[in-house]
């Protein structure tokens, strides 16, 4: 993978999260997760160094961009009255 650049990481809240597993399912399912609750620069492809086994995707995620956490139906809704 590229080295990490100063832009990346500039500011408080800013990650490079590289993510090692056994398959591009697994790698996807891990940036799916930080997807959902912060922005993220997301991939369309995983990396295979020859030799080494598995996957390696790297992703970029801006944790000052919290996303809104999809409520589970029914779930956490209360009514005032």
């Amino acid at each position: 993978m590229k080295p990490i650049q100063e832009m990346h990481v500039g500011e408080p809240g800013l990650l490079v999260i590289d993510v090692a597993g056994a398959d591009d399912t697994t790698v996807f399912a891990v940036e799916n997760a930080v997807a959902q609750r912060w922005a993220t620069a997301t991939s369309d492809r995983t990396v295979r160094d020859p030799g080494q086994p598995g996957v390696r995707l790297r992703l970029y995620a801006d944790l000052r961009q919290a996303l809104p956490l999809p409520a589970a139906d029914g779930a956490g809704s209360s009514s005032t009255r």
